[in-house]
């Protein structure tokens, strides 16, 4: 294991974003996060790279923030304004890219843990896994984008008592609420994640991330601006060389080749 507070490896052409600090449950430092924040933009920036992975290293997935850097710090208030920050680039930039995320929930997730955790376009659980939010057990309030994410999951109810209870959700009631998408054994996590993001990675990839788009702002806008908009989009992809692909195999009854096609 390097010191390396976050990993990125390139397994073809899926981007693997690990969380690296097991020996702290993988919390979320200023070191951790700066070096997530470089890690999203390296793996979304390279062409070549056509989903994102993200995971943990070891038992958890994420504890949250690391308690005892609070703690240490001389103004703890400007220490969690700048931390939060730094975290928040890497939870936009996931969110906004047009690349699909896929969350490999390895082990434990708490607080800012959680919040990571929800990003995924896909969230596939270990069954050893559990949830807690965590924050009102040190005082303070969600980050990472928790408050937004969570009600739109789950809807306000559930997620007004597990962020202000912190109750401890396990991996099955997980799914249950819509909170992760599936639940896989531990030991078959890492080839079922992969394996899913492979089959991302091969798709239309522009499309998928208008498909992301439109999904985010369907929250945002009524419905016949919504209409409007994904009349616009479906025309902008319909000028893609993705499209051409697409619809030219359905005719010809073969298999799309994504992975050639040179953006328009």
């Amino acid at each position: 294991m390097t010191d390396q507070p976050v990993l990125l490896h390139r397994d073809g052409a899926v981007a693997v974003v690990t969380l690296n600090r097991p020996e702290a449950g993988n919390t979320v430092n200023m070191p951790l996060a700066q070096a997530l924040e470089q890690a999203v933009d390296e793996a979304l920036a390279d062409p070549a790279l056509r989903c994102v992975v993200l995971t943990g290293a070891g038992k958890l997935f994420c504890g949250g923030g690391d308690i005892a850097g609070f703690a240490q710090a001389p103004d703890a208030s400007a220490y969690l304004f700048d931390l939060a920050g730094t975290l928040h680039r890497s939870v936009s930039r996931l969110v906004h890219g047009a690349k699909p995320v896929v969350t490999l929930v390895n082990g434990p997730a708490a607080g800012a843990g959680l919040s990571l955790a929800l990003l995924g376009d896909v969230v596939l659980s270990s069954a050893t896994a559990h949830f807690t939010a965590a924050y009102g057990f040190v005082g303070l309030t969600p980050d990472g984008g928790m408050s937004w994410l969570l009600p739109r999951l789950v809807g306000l109810r559930r997620a007004q008592e597990i962020i202000l209870t912190n109750r401890r959700i396990g991996a099955q009631e997980a799914q249950a609420i819509g909170l992760v998408t599936r639940v896989v054994e531990a030991e078959a996590l890492q080839e079922e994640g992969m394996a899913l993001a492979h089959t991302l990675a091969a798709g239309p990839t522009a499309a998928l991330g208008g498909a992301r788009a439109l999904l985010a702002a369907g929250f945002q806008q009524d419905l016949d601006s919504h209409l409007a908009l994904e009349a616009a989009r479906i025309a902008q992809a319909g000028a893609t060389a993705e499209a051409r692909e697409g619809i030219a195999a359905f005719v010809e009854r073969r298999k799309p080749d994504f992975t050639e096609r040179k953006p328009s």
